[in-house]
């Protein structure tokens, strides 16, 4: 019988939310997504010693205080210039989450990650920017998109992330799944079958607006806690997967049925958003507000946690 993981690759396509490169050769992703959490992980891994010395080595003579900060740019462009030999698409790199906030920094930082890209020989259209989904993300997002950079716009929690984002005319959205139906389960004490899962239907419904509104943007289902979730999602244009879930589906045999049908009909497309209509309607949703918040937070600790690391090791050069 056929592999659940080719099955799935019928009807979605498969990215590896790591930056692990046995994984990435293993599953053979179209395209990988990192972030500051999965280069703390692959901190420690073996295939990547020699490659974060070289990199420290090249910014240890720095000092004007934002050496770990530039160490960790180049890490994840190494990295990414690394996961770029092994898949036939692209490699979202994200832009510091201390950065949600500030449009022009964001744009700024955007470039440098580009330039540095470059410098390796990965040309731009091999790469995502990852930018959350803030107000201030969105708005670098449309100013870089026009500059012929493509981006990717993460924690997506609410539909007026969503909608903002496709007035902004953003390549990619990557709505989250798993930390959506975690809030709905913490609040109800509920659990949730796949059909009725809040993450799930959450999805579907931003792919949903794609169609109708019939926007170019990319829908990629992110932050999956079960197979199940991930099979609910068979039809969405893009689902990254964790490896121990890419495992589960590469072990597995069995059909898998399309859930979700991407049209693109072009109806009529809604009024674009203002600001205070965005925060307004970001606002009203608890869940959202939460989540984003949530996750700045976490991949603000995750920087701060890995030029930690990073001033350690630089000690020891």
């Amino acid at each position: 019988m056929t592999q659940r993981l080719d099955a799935l690759r019928q009807h979605s396509m498969v990215v590896a939310d790591t930056g692990d490169l046995d994984a990435i050769k293993r599953y053979q992703p179209h395209d990988a997504t990192t972030n500051p959490s999965l280069i703390l992980k692959a901190f420690d891994l073996p295939g990547y010693q020699a490659l974060i010395d070289q990199e420290l080595a090249a910014v240890k003579s720095m000092d004007n205080g934002r050496r770990e900060a530039h160490a960790v740019d180049r890490l994840a462009v190494a990295m990414g210039s690394e996961i770029a030999k092994l898949v036939p698409g692209r490699v979202s790199t994200e832009v510091a989450a201390k950065l949600s906030f500030d449009t022009q920094a964001s744009i700024r930082k955007a470039h440098e990650l580009i330039e540095l890209y470059e410098q390796r020989g990965v040309s731009k259209d091999r790469v995502l920017i990852k930018l959350a989904s803030t107000w201030e993300g969105i708005c670098a997002a449309e100013v870089l998109e026009k500059e012929g950079i493509n981006c990717n716009l993460t924690l997506l929690f609410s539909d007026a992330q969503a909608k903002a984002c496709f007035d902004a005319g953003v390549f990619l959205v990557s709505p989250f799944v798993g930390r959506v139906t975690d809030w709905y389960k913490k609040e109800t004490g509920q659990n949730f079958p796949p059909e009725n899962d809040p993450g799930v239907q959450f999805v579907r419904g931003v792919c949903e607006r794609v169609s109708q509104g019939g926007f170019d943007t990319v829908v990629m289902g992110a932050s999956f806690r079960t197979v199940d979730q991930v099979l609910a999602l068979a039809g969405c244009p893009r689902l990254t997967i964790t490896p121990t879930l890419l495992e589960e589906l590469a072990t597995a045999t069995g059909a898998v049925e399309p859930k979700v049908l991407m049209t693109r009909n072009g109806g009529p497309r809604p009024t674009p958003l203002s600001e205070p209509a965005f925060r307004w309607d970001h606002n009203k949703d608890a869940m959202a507000n939460d989540k984003l918040a949530e996750g700045i937070r976490r991949f603000a600790d995750d920087q701060e946690r890995l030029e930690e690391l990073i001033a350690d090791r630089l000690a020891t050069l």
